[in-house]
Order: C-alpha cells, then sequence, then structure tokens
C-alpha cells in the first residue's frame, strides 16, 4: 500500500466524467459550405506535433469544405485518445483546429488496500507511468482491480480512482480502495431433485456455505470457475447414480443487497434413473473376441447404470488390448437408451483404429523447469506409436511432480501435413515449488512438539528434491537433510542422500535416552509404474544414554556407545490407486538389511510389508467406506558372534500395535519390568474406515479396527554367572477400538480408543492414544 501524499490539486473522477467519454455535437455540424481550404490552421497543442494532428485530419488545403467530413475529423481526433477536447470550425477559407490535450500520467498510486497488493493492481491495469490518462482509462483501471477483488471474494469492495494535478499537464492518479467484507455464500439451494435432499447435494459439490469452521478455507467464497465445477460434479453424480438423462437448467448466483453475501441456486432436471438391460462387447481385433474382453467389464444386466463405470471399462479395456500388441486399438462405448422402460442397452465395440505415429514434441510453458525434466516424464518420443493411454499418463506424470499447475496442464495432438502423424504440444504453467512448512500437534509419545520444514522440490529447474526439516518436541527432536534426484545421470535411477540427527528422551515405556547421528546414501530404480527398489547404505553412531534409576540391568549392560555401518534393499510393488489416501489397490515390499560393513553392529534384518484396500463404496454409496488390511512380518538375525542391541531390536505397541504402549507388549526384564525390544515381530492390522456425520470440509472420519501382534526372541544375559529374569512370550496380542482422524492444515492426528483383549504378565497398557501425522 503506497501513500498519494504529494503536491497538487486532488480532484475525484466522478461517474459522470467516466461516462464522458464521447465528444458532444460542435460546431463542425453548422458549417458554411462552399469555396476551398486554404490552410488548416492548429492550436492549443502542447507536446503532440501538429503535423500529426493534421494527418488525423480528412479535409486538407485545397479540398472542399464538408461538414460529414469535419464531423469525422473531429471523431477521429477523440478516437485517439489523446485530446480532452476538440473543436474545428472554418473562418474564412481556413480551417481552424484546437485541442486541448488529455494529461500524462506521472505516478499511479494505491491507498487503503490490503486484501489485493499493489503489485497485482499494477500489472492489472493499462494506466501507466508516461501514459496519456483519460476517464475510460480510469474507468478500465476501476474495473480491473475491482476483478481482483471479486476473485478474493470482496464483491462489496470499493474502488474510488482520482487525480492530482500536477504542473505541465501531468497528473498522479490515485485508486483509493476499500477491500469490503469477504463475500460468502450464505445459501446453496437446489431446485428439481426429487430423489436426493438439499444436505446430499451440498455434499457433491466442491463450494460450500459459511460456517465458522472453514476460517482455513475458501471454499464458501463465491468462484465462477468452482462453480463450473460444480456443474461437472453435479452431473457425474447423478450419472454414476443411474440417471442419464439428467440437465442442469441454471445456475443463478444472486448477490445479497447489502453485497455481503451470495446465494446460489442450482435449477436442475434429474430425469429418470436408468438400469442396464444388456452388455455386450464386440471385438474385431483377430484372437481376441469379444467374450475374452467381458470379465473387464464391472457391469450386469439389471445394475443401476453408472456413467462413471463407463469410463472405467473403456480404460480397463483400451489397457488390456494394447498391453497384447494392439497399439491401435480403439474402444467405442454405444449407449442404447429405452426412454419408455428407462433401461439402456450396452455394447463396447473394440475395433483397430488408424496407426498415427509421433513426430515430434514440444514444450511451452516452462520458464524454470528444464525440458529435460518434463520431457522425461512423457511416455511418447519422436517415432512411437501414438496412443491415447500414454498422453494420459504423461499428463499424471507431470501433474505428480507438482512443479506445475494442474488446470494448465494439456498435451494435445496436433495434425501433421502426412496423414499418420502427429505432433505433441506440452504447455503448462509453473508454479512455486518451495515450501516452507510450520505444524504443531501433540502426541502420546513424545507430547506437545512443533514441525518446521524448507523444501524445494524443482532445485534451480533440475527436478532435484531438496529438504531440512526439525521436529521439536518434549521428548525428543529429530533433524534431517535430505538431497533426492529422480533422475541421477540422466537415467531412471534415483539417488539422494540424508544426515540427521535423532534424541528421544525418557518415555513411558522406555527408562533411557537414545540418540542417533549420521547419514544415508540412497539410489534407486523404477522398473515399471508400479514395481521399484532402491539401496541404501547408512552410517551412524547410537548412543543409549540418561538410564533411569533402577532399570533393568540388560539395559545398563549396553549404555555407551555403538556404531552401525549397514546396507540395505527395499522391493515395493505398489499398486494403490493413490500414494497418499489409498481407497482400493495394494502394496507390497520386501526388504533386507546387513550390518557388519565396519561398525560394532552385524546382523541381518529382514522385513516384509502388505497392504490392501477394498473400496466399499458400492454398498454404503461413499468413498469414504474402505477396508483395508496391513501386514507386517520382520525377523533380526545376529551374525559373527554379536549380540542385538536395544537400539537395533523392534518394538511392539503405540502405533504398530494400538492398546498396548509403545514397546509395551514382548520381552520384559522380570526384575523391573522394562522393556526390551525382540527380534522377531509380526502384526495384523484390519481397519474400516468411514465417514462420520459431519462436514467433510472438516477433515474429519472414523475408523474401527482390530491389532493382532507378537514380539520374542531376546537372548538371556549373564551377570556375575547369574542369569538375569527374562519374560520372553510369542503369543499374539490382540487388540479392538475406534479412532477419529483429523486431517488438519497442520497434520494427520489420529485419535484412538483400544481395548486389549489378549495381554499378559508385564504388558502395558495405553487404553487411549494421540498420534500426530509426523513420527520419528
Amino acid at each position: 500500500m503506497t501513500s498519494a501524499l504529494v503536491p497538487g490539486f486532488v480532484v475525484p473522477v466522478s461517474q459522470s466524467a467516466l461516462a464522458a467519454t464521447r465528444p458532444a455535437p460542435g460546431p463542425a455540424s453548422q458549417v458554411q459550405t462552399g469555396g476551398r481550404i486554404a490552410a488548416v490552421d492548429v492550436s492549443g497543442n502542447q507536446r503532440i506535433d501538429a503535423s500529426t494532428i493534421r494527418s488525423y485530419i480528412l479535409l486538407q488545403p485545397g479540398d472542399a469544405f464538408s461538414a460529414r467530413r469535419m464531423d469525422l475529423s473531429l471523431k477521429t481526433l477523440y478516437a485517439t485518445g489523446l485530446f480532452k477536447t476538440v473543436s474545428i470550425t472554418r473562418q474564412g477559407d481556413d480551417l481552424m483546429v484546437h485541442v486541448k490535450e488529455n494529461p500524462i500520467v506521472n505516478h499511479v498510486y494505491f491507498q487503503g488496500n490490503s486484501v489485493v497488493k499493489d503489485k497485482a493492481m499494477q500489472g492489472a491495469i493499462a494506466l501507466k507511468p508516461g501514459s496519456v490518462f483519460t476517464a475510460a482509462e480510469a474507468a478500465a483501471a476501476t474495473k480491473a482491480i475491482l476483478a481482483l477483488y471479486a476473485k478474493r471474494g470482496h464483491y462489496s469492495a470499493t474502488v474510488e480512482p482520482e487525480i492530482v494535478k500536477l504542473p505541465e499537464n501531468r497528473v498522479n492518479v490515485v485508486f483509493n480502495c476499500h477491500d469490503g467484507a469477504e463475500t460468502l455464500i450464505s445459501r446453496i439451494n437446489f431446485i428439481g431433485n426429487h430423489h436426493y435432499g438439499q444436505a446430499k447435494l451440498r455434499e457433491v459439490i466442491s463450494s460450500r456455505q459459511d460456517a465458522w469452521y472453514r476460517f482455513l478455507s475458501d471454499s464458501d467464497q463465491y468462484n465462477n470457475e468452482r462453480v463450473k465445477y460444480d456443474e461437472s460434479l453435479l452431473s457425474r453424480f447423478y450419472f454414476h447414480h443411474g440417471f442419464a438423462d439428467f440437465k442442469i437448467i441454471s445456475t443463478t448466483a444472486q448477490l445479497a443487497p447489502d453485497r455481503k453475501s451470495f446465494y446460489l441456486t442450482f435449477v436442475i432436471d434429474e430425469g429418470h434413473r436408468y438400469h442396464i438391460s444388456s452388455v455386450k462387447v464386440v471385438s474385431s481385433l483377430r484372437k481376441l473376441p469379444g467374450k475374452d474382453l467381458r470379465h473387464l467389464v464391472p457391469i450386469e444386466k439389471g445394475d443401476i447404470f453408472d456413467g462413471d463405470a463407463l469410463q472405467t471399462t473403456d480404460k480397463a479395456i483400451s489397457e488390456y488390448v494394447q498391453n497384447r500388441g494392439y497399439a491401435f486399438a480403439q474402444v467405442e462405448p454405444d449407449v442404447k437408451e429405452n426412454h419408455k422402460t428407462h433401461t439402456i442397452a450396452l455394447t463396447f465395440r473394440v475395433i483397430e483404429g488408424p496407426r498415427v505415429y509421433v513426430n515430434n514434441v514440444s514444450i511451452t510453458g516452462n520458464t524454470r523447469t528444464e525440458d529435460s525434466v518434463i520431457r522425461r516424464q512423457i511416455e511418447l518420443a519422436p517415432g512411437d506409436a501414438y496412443n491415447e493411454e500414454a498422453v494420459k499418463q504423461s499428463k499424471d506424470n507431470l501433474e505428480n511432480l507438482g512443479f506445475f499447475k494442474k488446470k494448465d496442464i494439456s498435451i494435445k495432438p496436433v495434425p501433421t501435413s502426412q496423414p499418420d502423424e502427429v505432433n505433441l504440444d506440452v504447455a503448462l504453467a509453473e508454479q512455486a515449488n518451495g515450501q516452507f512448512s510450520l505444524g504443531g500437534g501433540y502426541s502420546t509419545d513424545l507430547g506437545a512438539l512443533v514441525n518446521i520444514g524448507l523444501s524445494e522440490n524443482d532445485f534451480l529447474g533440475t527436478g532435484i528434491d531438496t529438504s531440512i526439516s526439525a521436529l521439536l518436541a518434549q521428548k525428543g527432536t529429530q533433524f534431517n537433510l535430505g538431497v533426492t534426484n529422480p533422475y541421477f545421470l540422466g537415467r531412471n535411477l534415483i539417488a539422494g542422500f540424508d544426515l540427521f540427527r535423532t534424541d528421544t528422551a525418557n518415555t513411558t515405556s522406555y527408562v533411557f535416552a537414545e540418540r542417533s547421528i549420521g547419514g544415508d546414501i540412497r539410489l534407486g530404480f523404477r522398473y515399471n509404474q508400479h514395481v521399484s527398489q532402491a539401496f541404501t547404505y547408512t552410517v551412524s553412531t547410537r548412543d543409549i544414554y540418561n538410564i533411569a534409576t533402577g532399570a533393568s540391568l540388560y539395559i545398563l549392560n549396553e549404555a555407551g556407545n555403538s556404531s552401525l555401518s549397514q546396507l540395505g534393499t527395499t522391493l515395493t510393488f505398489d499398486y494403490r490407486n493413490d500414494r497418499l489416501d489409498p481407497t482400493s489397490g495394494g502394496l507390497f515390499s520386501l526388504s533386507g538389511d546387513l550390518a557388519g560393513l565396519g561398525g560394532t553392529a552385524k546382523y541381518i534384518r529382514l522385513q516384509a510389508r502388505a497392504a490392501y484396500y477394498i473400496p466399499l463404496k458400492r454398498v454404503f454409496g461413499s468413498k469414504a467406506w474402505v477396508l483395508e488390511f496391513d501386514g507386517h512380518v520382520g525377523d533380526l538375525v545376529d551374525i559373527l558372534g554379536y549380540h542385538s542391541l536395544i537400539a537395533d531390536r523392534f518394538f511392539l505397541g503405540g502405533d504398530s500395535l494400538l492398546g498396548f504402549q509403545t514397546g509395551g507388549a514382548g520381552p520384559h526384564d522380570t526384575l523391573y519390568g522394562d522393556s526390551l525390544g525382540g527380534k522377531f515381530i509380526w502384526t495384523q492390522d484390519t481397519v474400516l474406515h468411514f465417514p462420520l456425520p459431519v462436514s467433510p470440509d472438516l477433515g474429519v472420519s472414523g475408523f474401527a479396527f482390530t491389532d493382532i501382534g507378537s514380539l520374542s526372541g531376546v537372548s538371556p544375559i549373564t551377570v556375575n554367572g547369574t542369569q538375569l529374569g527374562l519374560y520372553d512370550n510369542p503369543a499374539p496380542r490382540v487388540s479392538v477400538g475406534v479412532g477419529v482422524a483429523w486431517n488438519t492444515p497442520f497434520g494427520l492426528i489420529d485419535l484412538s480408543f483400544a481395548q486389549p483383549i489378549k495381554k499378559y504378565k508385564y504388558d502395558q497398557i495405553e487404553q487411549f492414544r494421540v498420534s500426530f501425522g509426523t513420527r520419528f
């Protein structure tokens, strides 16, 4: 916001002045005709040369006087925007042209604005220092600034332009702004809905009614682009539920008289609900008859028509036949409606399409990111057969990078002079990739915590991911510096390194503090979209210290420093539909670690993890219903006479087995009851995720679970000839419970209540647990 305290005379630009942009009829309309022009005399001009003004006059010396051409000359001079007033008169045989020039803009100032910054306003208006000031330009600038306010949801904003007159026919232009209150959507109504109520349809669209808990969201601000998106969401919802004739009659956004709120109304025609009368797959491909493709269609006779299923079936059949060598195959769904019986006959026709190849791939819009970073995400290269699925996958790849604005990413085939060739035009727009994060929360293990991070996932436009983060908690700290190059040496190799320091203080289950300082080097390879493998070499020092008075001799015996030199690998098969919030598909990984390439630790550790997600949307009607199965098994084997330490072993409890304290289940010292960890672990979790009867905008969902797990395998030790007491029971522990997951802007918070139904001696119970999204 810039001050406009400058010398001169302030003149408000009134609405009447803004409207006065057309010249009033002048004396030219009553000029005496007859005779010829002897000279054209120009007066009143200061900056503009007389010859320039004469060039706009349609009459020149020697021409006959003409009232019509004098009127046209008058309008032409006004149309240049250079003059405030113009008069053209006849004086004898001379044509007299008198002008008064519009002032020149000296400076442009903005006052009273805070929602829209000066820089944004300067970029939106045409009035610049050195340009000619006109009332029309001031009006256009005012309109442009109000449009910026509207984009930010401030429809009650006002903008009043003023001019400050300066010597030499110069002016300063001052836009006095009043931000006004945020204009929110106070009511969303639907007219014409019979099968679904108002509340249900409000959940379908992305716009929301004003509510106190939406202070961190802009979904309750009116946005024309969002409303268009809402229309598509409504159409998709009704098509998904069988309403093939659904139409949106109109969508209106009415601004309240006080300009402080909107009333959003959708007028719809649901039409009738359709069922499937028949399903066929007809294929013209050799060796792939329609009957061999029928299993890819998840629709049966009698089902409710599902528009989404058409798209998924189209995609499934396309991928299936293209993976079997039919690169140019096309799937054409044929939908025949029977309006009398309200049924639909579906036929999926699979044909061999025309052979088309990619001639060239061009990239535009990347002002920062290097071409090579983008090109390696494109699944097609010059000479490849054009494939629509590959184009879609390429677009998904670019979106997943996070470097570009998703709505501005497009990949379009452009015909060439050759009928069997196309060019691929890749257009995109950069977005800010640096991110500063600051979050806070609470967890049962660590207490109150603060998480601070700084990351850049497209460092200097090279696609290299860099990050530095710190987690500060009551019972521990963690610092990490990481760099990852997803295409090391220009190849399909993921390389990177980390430097870390982790300190964990005494907690409820642990009677010691642990510090780990070190780093790792990583190298990975992605075999395809689903299968990848990573190798990691880690070097660190571990320190067990600050052991509580009266702690177990098992722990006292391990006090002090140890070192780790470990080589590990992980093979991952990831078939989840979403890596951040999966609702279907599965994940399986195998990992192995070898410690002993230097350092004091010497062991082999093997682990396997699996997860599978079953969507229950078809049963309950909401994608929030998901059944999740997770399993983990791990085994630690000491080698070369090494006796594993607490820092090496697995621990069971807390997030790995709800209902028990972290490390609270498994081997314990019989004298003091301290948790010792174990060398063999397995867990199995079954979780049902479901929506809660609250607004989805709160980001709150529920879950019910059954956790099963076992930990064992600690070897007893002998001190002064006496074997220390050890309780090591491999029997499984079991718990059940419910919880609430809250996806906040500061991280994911889980609140759970669990009841152990199978526990044993020395196990430490924890029924209520709070977990923060960021963990050690």
